[in-house]
């Protein structure tokens, strides 16, 4: 095993070397040199947004080309049916580098939705989006959340009725991350009402071109537009584009959601992780001459050191992974944790600078946190709320008894349903 993997490393920076230039080093830190943003969102135009995409696929291709499109992948699709540990040694040898960053096709389409076709799709619906996806040719979203079902997501309303070989869609979608470049959406729907709300709901593949689907951009705070409305109406989709069973698209979306905790939960790289660094943080702190207040030095601590906590942890679920072990609530509590200390660390941030986290004076690496400031209180929603994750850690953890009110017998339609505003971003 330890040959085979010294053999992959070393295909990995032949193949790197060929295609990409080395990228500065990233540890070493200058204050008032080089881009001081820290993003979570876009906040581009419409025009950079869609060349940026453009440029993530172009890479992605180049990956695939080379055997690195889908390394956990089965062949027949693609991949090279290796393990995870390949995978995550491909991703430590590429952060060497200076690649186009993939995310608007791998957090959601290759992170969440792959999986999830691969789980659950039949072999013509494999056949055909597979191998198209992680060749970054297509890309997918994910249609979960409802205006008034986001956070209780077994709740959604949007109805698929049986007609002849398919169905017909009618209902609307919200938060709905890159639907705007996508070409494919994984879609859950209500198929029986009078079944328990877990029990009657459906999941299929729907091609977002297709007549009825509307896709409407929602601006963000931070200026750009990364999510979505999606409407559905008379939308007809073939029963061979269903994923999973007729009512049974539940467990379809367990398989979406692991996925998508793990995705967000073990998040460390990037403009933001590169701003919270210590040598980063320390830096703030000498050029706005607050080094000396001893308060603000405890919270940067405890901060710190939560962060670590939080590292930690993601190198238990990797381990796991290498073990070739499923990993268990400790992503539900990585991704809390990953949303907690981001808020706390844009906070104390804000606290240090004063003013100047609002108001523009132009000094290097002050106001370019409004950005992050902005983008936190989405961080503690999308990929599963705060509530829900700690639900998971008091009972799969601490073995606390459930919440009690969850009603799993009574059918859907005589169930009182929240009121809109409660969804999450996916």
């Amino acid at each position: 095993m330890e040959q085979d993997l010294q053999a992959f490393t070393a295909e990995v920076r032949a193949f790197l070397d060929r295609h990409a230039a080395k990228a500065p080093d990233r540890t070493a830190f200058t204050w008032g040199e080089g881009d001081d943003s820290m993003a979570y969102f876009s906040a581009e135009t419409p025009e950079v947004e869609r060349r940026r995409v453009q440029q993530a696929r172009d890479w992605q291709r180049t990956r695939h080309q080379n055997g690195f499109g889908w390394i956990t992948g089965p062949a027949r699709y693609g991949g090279r049916d290796l393990t995870p540990i390949h995978d995550l040694l491909y991703d430590a040898v590429e952060a060497e580098y200076d690649v186009p960053d993939t995310g608007t096709l791998s957090v959601v389409g290759l992170g969440m939705i792959g999986p999830t076709i691969l789980a659950h799709g039949r072999e013509h619906i494999k056949d055909r989006w597979l191998p198209a996806m992680y060749r970054g040719d297509a890309l997918a979203c994910q249609l979960f959340s409802e205006p008034g079902a986001g956070s209780d997501l077994a709740g959604l309303e949007t109805r698929a009725v049986r007609d002849g070989d398919g169905w017909i869609v009618n209902g609307q979608k919200v938060w709905t991350s890159v639907a705007h470049h996508s070409q494919i959406g994984l879609l859950l729907t209500r198929t029986d009402p009078d079944a328990p709300k877990h029990r009657g709901i459906t999941a299929f593949l729907v091609p977002m071109d297709a007549p009825g689907v509307e896709v409407r951009p929602l601006r963000q705070m931070t200026g750009g537009a990364d999510f979505n409305e999606v409407f559905l109406t008379d939308v007809r989709i073939p029963d061979d584009h269903r994923l999973g069973e007729v009512d049974g698209g539940w467990t379809v979306a367990l398989t979406t959601l692991m996925n998508e905790r793990a995705t967000v939960g073990s998040e460390g790289s990037g403009p933001v992780a590169a701003a919270l660094s210590p040598q980063r943080l320390a830096a703030l702190m000498r050029a706005t001459w607050t080094w000396d207040d001893r308060a603000l030095r405890a919270r940067l601590a405890e901060l710190l050191v939560d962060a670590m906590a939080t590292g930690h942890l993601n190198a238990l679920a990797s381990r796991k992974l290498r073990a070739g072990i499923t990993p268990g609530p400790e992503r539900s509590v990585s991704k809390l944790m990953y949303g907690r200390n981001l808020t706390r660390a844009a906070h104390f941030v804000a606290d240090v600078l004063g003013p100047r986290a609002i108001a523009d004076t132009g000094q290097w690496g002050t106001y370019a946190w409004s950005e992050l400031l902005l983008a936190t209180p989405a961080l503690r929603i999308l990929g599963g709320t705060e509530e829900i994750m700690k639900n998971i850690l008091a009972e799969r953890v601490l073995g606390l008894p459930k919440e009690p009110g969850v009603d799993t017998r009574s059918p859907f339609r005589e169930l009182r349903r929240s009121g809109a505003g409660q969804g999450g971003t996916e």
